[in-house]
């Protein structure tokens, strides 16, 4: 009996044992992390930003708060039109500019004079942002508002009491209007502005109502400004930056730090990439032949959501109050572009090979790679930061794409990766491309290469390399009817002759492209080749954004070059340094001369003693 009970002692020992190696301790989390309404923020990954307002009928980008209200009159306005396209375009929720720069306010509140009461739109009885919530719910898609604190129109801004009446209006929006999942805070302001915003305060009466909303700015704290609304996230795009000691506006982030994060930021808050489907933000009918084609489009999508961040795309209603159907048949055709390059995962009943596995155990195996359960992942053992996983198709396929996710839960980690196919010809491994972050998602575009194999290299990593998903696509060549700029604008009616001073300095860039520098005290002339009825201009930046432009400018005309008057004072080129692209200026009434001389004020980046441009037209 004693030596029964004594193997039945070593047997239950040896279970124990066995069942003890069995249990792998779960790695380590690293750095700042996601809250989970972070992580159900990254996984909507593209919606609808819609701009509206003043500025829809007065064909400006930013509206100086003067405008009369009754201008504001969409003639068939239809919230569930734009609910409707959004849903069938794969978007998860909209976002709509609730008060814009101007102050106009797209509900009767009862903290402004200057809203959808005042406007001729349903005799005043009006209220876009109940009509957008009742068809967000049907349609079932989220909600988020774009309130801006800058206020041009409120007679108490740039007074203490400001603040508070900012506060009291986010109230009544975050109260009437149901679940909020973003709150959107833009930075801008004229740059002249004496008015300091109480953040602390907005963020609080916020969180009183939505705690779990998304807040978007420079900073966060929910999501981040990629740095430029051009639509593209950085190479590399840490979700982690520092906020401390750092607010939304002039006093943000530099642009390098906002468009690729930093590995040892110390807050967790993501990219959100927002970019027009059109030139500018708001509608305007000379802009109906400027949509983006697919193709820009897609080029967009790699560059934000396979870059670690969340497409925010802005489709404007027309000034009937509803999407454009050159808008909707583009969003319609990008959804098809998008799904067909997406469409067959080569990734699927593969055998994968990795370097290594946690604790050998099947909890954390490279099976998790390809199991559809983002909950799942591949880990490596403690200090082992380098590895590779080879995935072998068990045939020669041909491919494109590949998009890879991080197991963000437990912190960004992976700095560098490059990706080899095999040779079948030669019987190696060759190299096919190379990055830096993955994050929540990454997608490389590469060249078609037909291989049986691939093998992802982990080269650098912050910690142990933890993934979650690996898929492989070959993505068909775009095909698109139509392209932006496909018909050009009368050129007969646009004279450009720069009379450049002594001073100034002319770049080529690799694209050809031709940049003026002159110095900040150097006004730009354009000498007519004869005197001419002139309407106004077209003033094209540097496109890329790489260099300061002017912001601020008075316009003078003359017949002779030396005698002047002035036709504008103290223009500005709306949201030129975050969207630079051309900027149409009209003057109050068509002027007669020969020359024309644009003033710099105030330039993009307030250090600079240059600006630079690219073409400057005359409108006749």
């Amino acid at each position: 009996m004693k030596k029964k009970t004594g193997l039945i002692s070593i047997m239950l020992v040896l279970i124990t044992l066995s069942s003890c190696k069995t249990e792998v301790k779960e790695p380590t989390a690293y750095g700042a992390l996601p809250t989970e309404q972070q992580i159900k923020w990254q996984e909507l990954e593209y919606y609808m930003f819609i701009h509206l307002g003043p500025n829809t009928f007065t064909d400006v980008e930013w509206g100086d708060g003067k405008e009369d209200p009754k201008i504001f009159n969409p003639t068939d306005l239809n919230t569930d039109q734009w609910a409707a396209t959004a849903k069938a375009a794969g978007m998860k929720a909209i976002i709509i500019t609730a008060k814009h720069h101007d102050g106009f306010c797209l509900w009767p509140s009862e903290y402004s004079t200057h809203t959808v009461r005042e406007s001729k739109w349903k005799d005043g009885k009006g209220d876009i942002l109940k009509d957008l919530a009742e068809s967000c719910e049907k349609y079932g898609l989220l909600l988020g508002v774009y309130l801006s604190p800058w206020d041009q129109n409120h007679p108490a801004y740039n007074t203490p009491e400001y603040n508070q009446i900012f506060a009291n209006t986010l109230n009544e929006v975050h109260s009437n209007y149901g679940d909020i999942f973003e709150q959107w805070f833009d930075g801008a302001n004229d740059g002249t502005s004496r008015q300091v915003y109480d953040w602390d305060l907005f963020h609080k009466t916020v969180f009183e109502k939505h705690p779990h909303a998304i807040i978007f700015s420079d900073v966060g704290p929910g999501c981040r400004w990629v740095g430029n609304e051009r639509g593209y996230a950085g190479e590399t795009n840490w979700s982690m930056i520092n906020a401390e000691g750092y607010t939304p506006g002039a006093n943000a982030p530099d642009i390098k730090t906002l468009n690729e994060g930093l590995p040892d930021g110390k807050e967790w808050i993501p990219a959100e990439v927002d970019v027009s489907i059109r030139p500018g933000w708001f509608y305007s009918p000379a802009t109906d032949d400027k949509v983006k084609s697919v193709s820009h489009l897609m080029d967009i999508y790699y560059s934000s959501v396979g870059r670690n961040g969340n497409l925010l795309l802005n489709v404007p209603p027309d000034r009937r109050g509803q999407i454009h159907p050159n808008d909707s048949i583009r969003l319609m055709e990008f959804k098809e572009a998008r799904e067909k390059a997406l469409q067959t995962n080569l990734a699927k009943d593969v055998k994968a090979t990795v370097s290594n596995t946690r604790g050998n155990s099947d909890k954390y195996s490279a099976s998790n790679l390809f199991d559809g359960d983002k909950s799942t992942y591949w880990a490596t053992d403690d200090g082992i930061k380098t590895a590779s996983i080879e995935v072998d198709f068990g045939k020669t396929v041909m491919f494109n794409r590949i998009l890879l996710q991080e197991h963000i839960v437990l912190g960004q980690r992976i700095a560098e990766f490059d990706v080899k196919y095999w040779n079948d010809k030669e019987q190696i491994w060759s190299d096919l491309a190379s990055a830096t972050t993955i994050g929540y998602k990454r997608i490389l575009c590469t060249p078609q290469v037909s291989s049986s194999k691939i093998k992802i290299g982990i080269t650098k990593s912050l910690a142990e390399p933890l993934l979650n998903n690996l898929e492989v696509y070959n993505a068909p060549e775009i095909v698109s009817s139509i392209t932006e700029g496909e018909r050009q604008i009368n050129r007969k009616d646009v004279k450009s002759v720069i009379k450049p001073s002594k001073d100034n300095i002319t770049t080529k860039k690799k694209d050809g492209t031709i940049l003026y520098t002159e110095k900040k005290e150097k006004p730009t002339i354009i000498e007519m080749d004869r005197e001419s009825l002139i309407r106004g201009f077209k003033f094209t930046p540097d496109i890329s954004g790489e260099k300061g432009t002017i912001q601020r400018y008075n316009c003078y005309y003359s017949f002779n070059g030396m005698e002047w008057k002035t036709v504008i004072s103290n223009g500005i080129f709306n949201n030129i340094k975050n969207n630079p692209m051309t900027q149409e200026v009209s003057f109050p009434t068509a002027v007669r001369a020969k020359f024309i001389k644009i003033e710099p004020i105030v330039l993009t980046e307030s250090n600079d003693n240059e600006y630079t441009y690219c073409t400057i037209d005359i409108i006749l």
